[in-house]
C-alpha cells in the first residue's frame, strides 16, 4: 500500500509537470479567447511563437483587434512585423485610424513607415488633423538697415506618401526661416513689411517650401513681427570709427617718420657745425704758415684783422638798434 500511494503521487506530480510545460507552450486562455473574437489561430502557431521566443499576447490581440475593425490580415504577417523590430500595436491603430478616415493605407506601407523610424499613428492622426509649428523668433534686415524679428506659425499636415524619406519638422522650420530672411531682405524698407506681414506669407508659400519634405504646407501665418536694432546705422558708426583709426595711425606714422627726419637733419647740422669748427683751427695754423713762408704780410694781416672787428661792430650795432626801432615805431594813421 505505501507504494502504491508513493507511486501516485509521483504520477500526480508528472501529470502536474507536463500540464503546466503544456500549458506553457500552448497558451490555451489566449487561444480561447481569439477562438471567441472569431479568429482562427493554430494552436501550432501558438506554440511556434513560444519557441521563437514571441511573446503571442503581443500578435493575438492587436489581431483580434484588426479583426473586429474588419481589416484582413493574418498572425504571419504580424508576426513578421514583430520579428523585425516593429511595433505591432500601434501599426494597427495606424491602420484603422485611417480606415475611419478613408485613407487609403496598406499594412505594408504601415510597416515600412514604422520601421523607418517614425510614429505611423501620430502620422495618421496628423493627417486627418493638422498640426501647427512654431517657428523659433527670426531677424532679418531690410535694405535700409532696419533689423526686423518675426515668428510664424506653420500649419503641416502629413504626407502619407512622402513619409518615407522625407524629411522632418526641422528641415520645415529652416526652410520657412530662410523665407523669411528672404523676405524681408528684399524689402525696400522695414515699414514695408510691418505694413503688409502677408507679404512675407505669400512668399514663403510660393516657394513650395514643402517639396522633398513628410508634410504637405497649409498655412504660414506671422505671428509677430518687431523691430529690432538700427544695424546700417551701427555699420556707418564702425566704419567711420574704423576710417579713424586707420587716419590716426597713418598721422602717427607721418609723425614719426617727420621726427625721424628731423633728428637726422640735426644730427647733419652738428656734422657741419664741428667740421665748421674744425676748419676754423686749420685758420690760425695756415695764416702762421702763410707768414713764415712770406705768402701774407703783416700789413696785410692787421688790415684784413681791422676788417672783421669793424664788421663784428657794425653786426653788434645791427642787432642793437633793430629792438628800439621796432619798440618807438607807431602803426600808421595813429598818432
Amino acid at each position: 500500500m505505501p507504494g502504491s500511494a508513493a507511486l501516485i503521487i509521483a504520477i500526480v506530480v508528472i501529470v502536474i509537470i507536463a500540464l503546466a510545460i503544456f500549458l506553457h507552450f500552448v497558451p490555451m486562455g489566449l487561444w480561447i479567447s481569439a477562438l471567441a473574437s472569431g479568429v482562427h489561430i493554430p494552436i501550432s502557431a501558438l506554440v511556434g511563437m513560444r519557441i521563437r521566443r514571441i511573446v503571442p499576447q503581443r500578435l493575438v490581440y492587436p489581431l483580434i483587434k484588426a479583426n473586429k475593425a474588419g481589416l484582413d490580415l493574418t498572425i504571419s504577417q504580424l508576426e513578421t512585423h514583430y520579428l523585425a523590430g516593429g511595433n505591432v500595436d500601434r501599426v494597427i491603430n495606424a491602420l484603422i485610424a485611417a480606415q475611419r478616415a478613408n485613407i487609403e493605407m496598406a499594412f505594408e506601407k504601415a510597416c515600412a513607415i514604422d520601421l523607418a523610424g517614425r510614429d505611423v499613428f501620430q502620422a495618421v492622426q496628423m493627417s486627418v488633423t493638422p498640426k501647427v509649428i512654431e517657428t523659433p523668433v527670426v531677424a532679418a534686415i531690410a535694405k535700409d538697415g532696419i533689423e526686423l524679428r518675426a515668428k510664424a506659425r506653420v500649419t503641416v499636415r502629413t504626407n502619407i506618401e512622402r513619409l518615407v524619406g522625407g524629411a522632418g519638422e526641422e528641415t520645415v522650420i529652416a526652410r520657412v526661416g530662410e523665407g523669411i530672411v528672404t523676405t524681408v531682405g528684399s524689402a525696400e524698407t522695414h515699414k514695408q513689411v510691418l505694413e503688409n506681414p502677408d507679404l512675407i506669407s505669400r512668399t514663403v508659400l510660393d516657394k513650395g517650401l514643402d517639396a522633398g519634405t513628410a508634410y504637405e504646407i497649409l498655412s504660414i501665418d506671422i505671428a509677430d513681427v518687431d523691430v529690432g536694432r538700427n544695424v546700417g546705422a551701427q555699420l556707418q558708426m564702425d566704419q567711420a570709427e574704423a576710417d579713424r583709426r586707420i587716419a590716426q595711425a597713418k598721422a602717427e606714422e607721418r609723425r614719426a617718420m617727420a621726427v625721424a627726419h628731423e633728428q637726422e637733419m640735426k644730427a647733419s647740422v652738428q656734422e657741419m657745425r664741428a667740421k665748421v669748427v674744425e676748419a676754423e683751427a686749420e685758420v690760425p695754423r695756415a695764416m702762421a704758415a702763410a707768414l713764415r713762408d712770406g705768402k701774407l704780410g703783416v700789413l696785410d694781416y692787421y688790415q684784413m684783422k681791422n676788417t672783421i672787428a669793424d664788421t663784428e661792430m657794425r653786426e653788434s650795432i645791427a642787432k642793437a638798434s633793430t629792438p628800439q626801432q621796432t619798440a618807438g615805431e607807431q602803426p600808421k594813421g595813429k598818432k
